[in-house]
Protein backbone atom coordinates (compact mmCIF):
# COMPACT_ATOMS: atom_id res chain seq x y z
CA UNK A 1 0.00 0.00 0.00
CA UNK A 2 1.63 3.44 -0.86
CA UNK A 3 1.13 6.03 1.98
CA UNK A 4 0.22 9.51 1.11
CA UNK A 5 3.52 11.06 2.19
CA UNK A 6 5.01 8.72 -1.19
CA UNK A 7 1.52 9.94 -3.32
CA UNK A 8 2.59 13.69 -2.54
CA UNK A 9 6.55 12.71 -3.41
CA UNK A 10 5.74 11.19 -6.61
CA UNK A 11 3.62 14.24 -7.70
CA UNK A 12 6.71 16.67 -7.61
CA UNK A 13 8.41 17.35 -10.90
CA UNK A 14 12.20 19.04 -11.13
CA UNK A 15 12.86 22.19 -12.62
CA UNK A 16 14.80 20.64 -15.25
CA UNK A 17 13.57 19.64 -18.84
CA UNK A 18 12.51 15.90 -18.39
CA UNK A 19 12.09 13.67 -21.62
CA UNK A 20 11.36 10.55 -21.36
CA UNK A 21 10.96 7.60 -24.07
CA UNK A 22 10.38 4.36 -24.65
CA UNK A 23 11.98 1.39 -27.17
CA UNK A 24 9.45 -1.36 -27.68
CA UNK A 25 7.65 0.07 -24.64
CA UNK A 26 4.48 2.33 -23.78
CA UNK A 27 5.18 4.59 -21.17
CA UNK A 28 1.89 5.25 -19.09
CA UNK A 29 0.84 8.73 -17.56
CA UNK A 30 1.07 7.58 -13.96
CA UNK A 31 4.53 6.03 -14.58
CA UNK A 32 6.02 9.47 -16.31
CA UNK A 33 4.71 11.02 -12.44
CA UNK A 34 6.35 8.47 -10.73
CA UNK A 35 9.68 9.12 -12.91
CA UNK A 36 9.54 12.69 -12.28
CA UNK A 37 9.50 12.60 -8.84
CA UNK A 38 11.94 10.94 -8.23
CA UNK A 39 13.77 13.23 -10.55
CA UNK A 40 12.84 16.17 -8.50
CA UNK A 41 14.60 14.17 -5.73
CA UNK A 42 17.87 13.49 -7.80
CA UNK A 43 17.76 17.92 -8.89
CA UNK A 44 17.95 18.31 -4.99
CA UNK A 45 21.76 16.86 -4.62
CA UNK A 46 22.73 19.00 -8.04
CA UNK A 47 20.56 22.23 -8.57
CA UNK A 48 22.93 22.79 -11.73
CA UNK A 49 21.04 20.24 -13.49
CA UNK A 50 19.69 21.39 -16.15
CA UNK A 51 17.96 18.41 -18.35
CA UNK A 52 17.11 15.00 -17.88
CA UNK A 53 16.70 12.11 -20.51
CA UNK A 54 14.99 8.94 -19.59
CA UNK A 55 14.66 5.97 -21.71
CA UNK A 56 12.79 2.68 -21.09
CA UNK A 57 13.02 -0.38 -23.09
CA UNK A 58 11.86 -3.67 -22.94
CA UNK A 59 14.37 -6.60 -24.03
CA UNK A 60 11.86 -10.14 -25.02
CA UNK A 61 14.38 -12.47 -24.55
CA UNK A 62 13.30 -15.61 -22.44
CA UNK A 63 16.37 -16.58 -21.45
CA UNK A 64 16.74 -13.39 -19.37
CA UNK A 65 13.54 -12.31 -18.24
CA UNK A 66 14.32 -11.00 -14.63
CA UNK A 67 16.54 -8.36 -16.39
CA UNK A 68 14.15 -7.89 -19.61
CA UNK A 69 13.19 -4.13 -18.34
CA UNK A 70 15.73 -1.78 -18.82
CA UNK A 71 16.62 2.13 -17.76
CA UNK A 72 18.49 4.56 -18.39
CA UNK A 73 18.38 7.77 -16.79
CA UNK A 74 20.98 10.93 -18.38
CA UNK A 75 21.19 14.02 -15.94
CA UNK A 76 22.76 16.96 -18.04
CA UNK A 77 24.32 19.69 -15.93
CA UNK A 78 26.79 23.42 -16.32
CA UNK A 79 29.74 20.87 -18.39
CA UNK A 80 29.23 17.87 -16.93
CA UNK A 81 26.79 15.22 -17.18
CA UNK A 82 25.47 12.03 -14.21
CA UNK A 83 24.20 8.42 -16.07
CA UNK A 84 22.98 5.28 -14.83
CA UNK A 85 21.60 2.39 -15.89
CA UNK A 86 19.29 -0.64 -14.51
CA UNK A 87 17.84 -3.85 -15.72
CA UNK A 88 15.45 -5.76 -13.68
CA UNK A 89 12.22 -7.69 -13.61
CA UNK A 90 10.31 -4.63 -13.82
CA UNK A 91 10.50 -1.21 -14.80
CA UNK A 92 9.92 0.29 -11.35
CA UNK A 93 12.38 -1.95 -9.77
CA UNK A 94 14.94 -0.76 -13.00
CA UNK A 95 13.54 3.42 -12.06
CA UNK A 96 14.45 2.43 -8.16
CA UNK A 97 18.02 0.80 -9.38
CA UNK A 98 18.96 2.99 -11.58
CA UNK A 99 18.04 6.31 -9.43
CA UNK A 100 19.58 4.83 -5.93
CA UNK A 101 22.89 4.78 -8.51
CA UNK A 102 22.74 8.56 -9.81
CA UNK A 103 22.14 9.00 -5.96
CA UNK A 104 24.97 7.57 -4.96
CA UNK A 105 27.40 9.22 -7.67
CA UNK A 106 26.02 12.37 -6.85
CA UNK A 107 26.97 12.12 -3.29
CA UNK A 108 30.53 11.10 -3.67
CA UNK A 109 31.14 13.87 -6.61
CA UNK A 110 29.60 16.60 -3.78
CA UNK A 111 31.69 15.22 -1.08
CA UNK A 112 34.55 15.50 -3.55
CA UNK A 113 34.31 19.08 -4.10
CA UNK A 114 33.78 19.77 -0.58
CA UNK A 115 36.68 18.29 0.41
CA UNK A 116 38.65 19.72 -2.45
CA UNK A 117 37.48 23.86 -1.61
CA UNK A 118 37.54 23.46 2.32
CA UNK A 119 40.34 20.85 2.58
CA UNK A 120 38.67 19.02 4.96
CA UNK A 121 35.39 17.53 6.11
CA UNK A 122 33.91 16.67 9.79
CA UNK A 123 34.95 13.28 10.74
CA UNK A 124 32.68 10.61 10.56
CA UNK A 125 32.51 8.11 13.71
CA UNK A 126 33.64 4.72 13.42
CA UNK A 127 29.85 3.52 12.82
CA UNK A 128 29.06 5.65 10.43
CA UNK A 129 32.68 4.99 8.32
CA UNK A 130 31.66 0.85 8.84
CA UNK A 131 28.26 1.32 7.45
CA UNK A 132 29.09 3.26 4.72
CA UNK A 133 31.90 0.73 3.68
CA UNK A 134 29.45 -2.41 3.82
CA UNK A 135 26.66 -0.47 2.01
CA UNK A 136 29.04 0.47 -0.94
CA UNK A 137 30.70 -2.97 -0.79
CA UNK A 138 27.63 -4.76 -0.84
CA UNK A 139 26.67 -2.66 -3.85
CA UNK A 140 29.80 -3.40 -5.48
CA UNK A 141 29.62 -6.85 -5.94
CA UNK A 142 25.54 -6.88 -6.97
CA UNK A 143 26.98 -4.77 -9.73
CA UNK A 144 29.73 -7.10 -10.64
CA UNK A 145 26.88 -10.55 -10.49
CA UNK A 146 24.39 -8.55 -12.55
CA UNK A 147 27.03 -7.34 -15.19
CA UNK A 148 28.60 -10.93 -15.13
CA UNK A 149 25.13 -12.18 -15.65
CA UNK A 150 24.48 -10.41 -19.01
CA UNK A 151 26.46 -9.17 -21.76
CA UNK A 152 24.04 -5.61 -22.27
CA UNK A 153 25.55 -6.59 -26.49
CA UNK A 154 24.55 -9.79 -26.56
CA UNK A 155 21.34 -8.61 -28.27
CA UNK A 156 23.22 -6.57 -31.14
CA UNK A 157 25.77 -8.89 -31.96
CA UNK A 158 24.54 -12.63 -32.02
CA UNK A 159 25.64 -12.83 -35.67
CA UNK A 160 29.14 -11.78 -35.08
CA UNK A 161 31.98 -13.80 -34.69
CA UNK A 162 33.51 -12.97 -31.00
CA UNK A 163 36.04 -10.95 -29.94
CA UNK A 164 35.27 -8.24 -32.54
CA UNK A 165 34.83 -4.44 -32.03
CA UNK A 166 31.09 -3.85 -31.85
CA UNK A 167 31.18 -0.22 -30.42
CA UNK A 168 33.04 2.68 -30.83
CA UNK A 169 32.67 5.77 -29.00
CA UNK A 170 34.39 9.44 -29.49
CA UNK A 171 34.50 12.48 -26.48
CA UNK A 172 35.80 15.98 -27.11
CA UNK A 173 39.90 15.55 -25.27
CA UNK A 174 39.09 18.30 -22.53
CA UNK A 175 41.90 18.96 -20.50
CA UNK A 176 40.74 18.47 -16.50
CA UNK A 177 42.46 18.10 -13.25
CA UNK A 178 42.94 14.14 -11.98
CA UNK A 179 40.12 15.08 -9.43
CA UNK A 180 38.03 16.27 -11.58
CA UNK A 181 38.62 13.21 -14.17
CA UNK A 182 37.59 10.93 -10.67
CA UNK A 183 34.35 12.91 -10.00
CA UNK A 184 33.28 12.43 -13.60
CA UNK A 185 34.18 9.08 -13.40
CA UNK A 186 31.45 8.51 -10.57
CA UNK A 187 28.96 10.52 -12.52
CA UNK A 188 28.75 8.37 -15.55
CA UNK A 189 29.15 5.24 -13.38
CA UNK A 190 32.27 3.81 -14.98
CA UNK A 191 35.33 1.69 -13.65
CA UNK A 192 37.56 3.93 -15.52
CA UNK A 193 37.82 7.49 -17.26
CA UNK A 194 40.18 8.58 -20.38
CA UNK A 195 41.11 12.30 -19.99
CA UNK A 196 43.84 14.83 -21.00
CA UNK A 197 45.33 15.70 -17.75
CA UNK A 198 45.38 19.50 -17.90
CA UNK A 199 48.86 19.15 -15.38
CA UNK A 200 50.94 17.47 -18.06
CA UNK A 201 48.91 17.42 -20.84
CA UNK A 202 49.00 13.92 -21.69
CA UNK A 203 46.45 11.25 -22.50
CA UNK A 204 45.88 9.97 -19.02
CA UNK A 205 43.03 7.13 -17.46
CA UNK A 206 41.71 7.40 -13.65
CA UNK A 207 40.17 3.66 -12.66
CA UNK A 208 39.23 2.12 -9.55
CA UNK A 209 41.42 -0.28 -8.08
CA UNK A 210 40.36 -3.28 -5.51
CA UNK A 211 39.02 -1.45 -1.88
CA UNK A 212 38.02 2.17 -2.27
CA UNK A 213 41.03 3.22 -3.69
CA UNK A 214 41.66 4.52 -7.45
CA UNK A 215 44.32 4.30 -10.13
CA UNK A 216 46.56 6.68 -12.64
CA UNK A 217 47.62 5.68 -16.14
CA UNK A 218 49.67 8.14 -18.07
CA UNK A 219 51.05 7.97 -20.99
CA UNK A 220 54.45 9.04 -21.92
CA UNK A 221 57.20 8.56 -24.60
CA UNK A 222 58.71 5.66 -24.88
CA UNK A 223 62.34 7.35 -23.95
CA UNK A 224 60.68 9.07 -20.62
CA UNK A 225 58.93 5.45 -19.44
CA UNK A 226 60.80 4.13 -16.33
CA UNK A 227 59.80 0.40 -17.34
Amino acid sequence: MTSAHENKNEALSPSAQVTITGRNVEVPEHFQERVNGKLAKIEKLDPTLTFFHVELQHEPNPRREAQANRIQITATGKGHLARAEAKEDSFYAALESAIGKMERSLRKVKVRREISMGGHRKPKSTGEIAAELAAEAEQARAQQEQEAAADPYAAQIEDQLPGQVVRTKEHPATPMSVDDALSEMELVGHDFYLFINSETSRPSVVYRRHAYDYGLITLVPEEESGN
